[in-house]
């Protein structure tokens, strides 16, 4: 495994990072509290240091299994959770309903800020968070007052550093003038590349670590949801185009089509795809979610892999004879 440092600080973060969302449960069929539990223990075991979670995902289920997970390794671990997705207010702006949880807004007001560490403080069993992340923006508040709050935090020593997630550019530059942050979360595979036109050369210029979500693209780059996978329970996946019957035979087309550098390390469908996304830059971190310790220690063999430019250059021409969906 290797390692960079978060933004402008001196911590350490592994280059694949444990993502929690669907540790949550919802809408991905439902989660094994046990089996969570292990990911995270495992993952730990085996180079990974970062834990990225937030309160939005499962309401709060995530944290508390985090919070159990790392109960005695929490010197091992640099935690990341998130604020501005709030239950129970109407400030802000509405962003969803979820039947019998209620109305969520978008919300980063100072004191609503507060508010949801001290509660993800409690749900995760630690009196600091290493990283603390807006998830997603609130237009009805101003990047500076929020960016405010959490300098503060940060001065109290609730949180060591400050990162922002799902921005666009304007909103990026704002809060690097409000104050400076460290990380940027944002949704980045080989089937989401957006970024890679002006927001992940900004995070390269201002020292910013960029934090890739999906980097497996919801499991279509493992090579394990074929054409005739079903999907479960309350999976959200089998209403979303991008998982329709067509789509995922051509990925299958593609993924076939790269498989020469594949075989070339060992590595499967999935680990490819982990180590092309920290392989791109070198200020970037693969969140890869996992719901046991199989499928965390699978995605944390990537690590010992780093594709040469050659590599990258054969599975991006690759990629741009498709028209994903």
């Amino acid at each position: 495994m290797r390692y960079i440092n978060l933004g402008k600080t001196d911590i350490k973060v592994s280059v694949i990072g444990l993502g929690t969302f669907a540790i949550g449960g919802w809408d991905w069929g439902g989660i094994e509290a046990s089996d969570a539990i292990d990911a995270v223990k495992s993952s730990i075991d085996n180079g990974v240091n970062f834990i990225d979670t937030a309160p939005i995902y499962g309401g709060g289920l995530s944290e508390e299994l985090v919070g159990k997970a790392i109960k005695g390794l929490r010197d091992k671990v640099v935690l990341a959770t998130k604020c501005g997705l709030v239950f129970g207010t109407t400030k802000g702006e509405f962003f969803f309903e979820r039947e019998n949880e209620g109305k969520v807004h978008r919300y980063l007001g100072p004191e609503s800020i507060v508010k949801e560490l001290e509660i993800s403080l409690k749900r995760l069993g630690t009196d600091y968070i290493d990283l603390y992340q807006t998830h997603w923006q609130d237009a009805t508040t101003p990047i500076k007052t929020t960016m405010e709050a959490l300098l503060k935090l940060k001065s109290q020593g609730k949180i060591r550093a400050i990162g922002v997630s799902n921005v666009d550019m304007k909103q990026l530059n704002d809060y690097i003038a409000a104050g400076g942050i460290d990380t940027d979360q944002e949704m980045y595979s080989m089937l989401d590349r957006d970024v890679e036109k002006e927001i992940l050369p900004l995070c390269k210029a201002n020292d910013i670590t960029f934090l890739a979500y999906s980097p497996l693209s919801r499991g279509l780059l493992t090579g394990k949801v074929t054409e005739d996978y079903e999907f479960k329970g309350d999976d959200y996946r089998n209403a979303y185009p991008r998982f329709s019957k067509e789509n995922r035979k051509k990925i299958s087309e593609f993924l076939n089509k790269i498989k020469p550098v594949i075989d070339k390390y060992g590595m499967n469908y999935g680990q490819a795809a982990i180590s092309w996304t920290f392989s791109q830059y070198n200020n970037v971190v693969a969140l890869c979610g996992a719901r046991n310790r199989a499928q965390a220690l699978d995605n944390i063999k990537a690590g010992d892999f780093l594709l040469s430019k050659d590599e990258l250059n054969l599975i991006n021409a690759t990629l741009e004879k498709y028209n994903f969906s």
